[in-house]
């Protein structure tokens, strides 16, 4: 009789074969790209998770932003002294605000570039410094790349991070929109409950299939937020304001909030304004952001004094007057925070923080602005993506924790000697 191999023998081939297969399977986290055929842009948010120790203004320069827009997208006090010198501290979560653009036919952000230093590598860049926001291979694709192991220093590279728009709403309601790099131990329900949104809503803006998400993925969450009426002609036109923070713009002049109870802007003079050009409105002695209110037998009438941008380097106000059935109380502000010192670990481990008080100052939003959806898991909502996953990876595929390279190498020689007993 011809030489057969032992039944444990084949076992063990058959159980390694898998196991290899398996590793093939696994090849990129899953990411939602969005189409794009114009030059519009908007506003988006990134989340960043600090890899070390960083001063405001190392992690504005880091991201090429201006670092009163990172204090403000984190409803971050910018009263304090000396603020954009503050130190950050190591593992704090952050929201990096950023100008989503259309390049090459899909949404993204490539405006920001990075120098490398001693001991970089494309992997060190992808996964430590930028969060696992961007991936080796697409800082190589990005930069043309062709020996990945040789990194000159001081070599300027361009970093695209995602990002999406969706017209800058979500079920036709204001929204900006978070690109969220999972964690470990995240679930797409705690992340959905962490955003006051619906697995629903979660699922059909990232054309997800099942609720399977997996370490590195990138989803796309949608935040509620204030929408500007600005006129077109406005340097700040499409100014989108996430409910539980506030905005610095007009040279600093303007201060707009957002919440925390509902999705109207509300803007006034920023503290920070120096020189800045008229705030009154045109026949009134009402400022920016002043409201009168006189109750009559047919109501209340409310007359504000609103910012519609700026255009010229001039400040656009306009008096509102308008006749409500009751007079509305006293404007109530995002609680902020001051500058972080230290990151406890649940936060550190925890979904993204959303605007929630647990004990940092911000202020809970009600769930009802909150936009919800009774769309079925697969269709996508209405102005939401039309495209999948940008790896094309299958949510089964992306449960699978991959083996270390040494270890699937190790394997494969078994599983060839194996094969080949006269290797032995």
């Amino acid at each position: 009789m011809p030489n057969q191999k032992p039944i444990s023998h084949t076992i063990l081939i058959l159980f390694l074969s898998q196991i290899l297969l398996i590793n093939v399977a696994q090849v990129t986290s899953k990411s939602t790209i969005e189409p794009c055929t114009n030059s519009d842009s908007c506003n988006a948010l990134l989340s960043y998770t600090l890899y070390t120790d960083l001063k405001v203004s190392e992690v504005a320069s880091l991201f090429q932003i201006d670092p009163i827009s990172l204090l403000t997208a984190n409803a971050i006090d910018i009263s304090y002294p000396d603020v954009e010198h503050h130190i950050l501290p190591s593992r704090l979560f952050l929201k990096i605000p950023i100008t989503c653009s259309c390049v090459d036919g899909i949404r993204k952000s490539v405006s920001t570039h990075y120098k490398t230093r001693p001991s970089d590598s494309l992997s060190s860049i992808a996964d430590s410094v930028n969060g696992g926001l961007v991936s080796a291979d697409q800082l190589r694709e990005a930069n043309s790349i062709t020996d990945p192991t040789v990194l000159d220093v001081g070599q300027n590279l361009v970093v695209p991070l995602p990002c999406t728009c969706f017209n800058g709403t979500d079920n036709s309601l204001p929204a900006i929109y978070l690109s969220y790099v999972v964690k470990q131990d995240d679930s797409l329900a705690a992340i959905a409950a962490s955003y006051f949104t619906t697995l629903t809503d979660l699922m059909n803006v990232n054309a997800l299939g099942s609720t399977a998400i997996a370490d590195g993925d990138i989803l796309a969450i949608p935040i509620p937020a204030c929408a500007s009426n600005f006129p077109r002609y406005a340097a700040d036109y499409g100014l989108l304001v996430p409910n539980g923070s506030y905005a610095i713009t007009a040279g600093h002049c303007v201060q707009c909030s957002c919440g925390p109870r509902n999705l109207n802007l509300y803007c006034m003079p920023a503290s920070l304004a120096v020189s800045c050009s008229s705030m009154q409105c045109k026949n009134s002695n009402l400022m920016l952001g002043n409201v009168t209110v006189k109750q009559t037998g047919g109501g209340c009438n409310v007359s504000s004094c609103n910012c519609d941008g700026i255009a010229n380097g001039s400040i656009i106000t306009t008096l509102s007057p308008s006749l409500q059935p009751r007079c509305p109380g006293l404007q109530e502000f995002p609680d902020l925070i001051a500058p972080p010192t230290t990151v406890t670990r649940e936060s550190t481990f925890a979904p993204a923080p959303a605007p929630q008080s647990d004990g940092s100052g911000l202020t809970t939003p009600k769930s009802s602005v909150l936009p919800s959806t009774g769309l079925l898991p697969g269709f996508s909502p209405a102005n939401g993506p039309i495209s999948g996953i940008a790896s094309g990876a299958s949510a089964a595929c992306s449960l699978v924790n991959p083996l270390p390279a040494t270890l699937v190498s190790a394997l494969l020689l078994l599983f060839v000697k194996l094969m080949h007993p006269a290797a032995l």
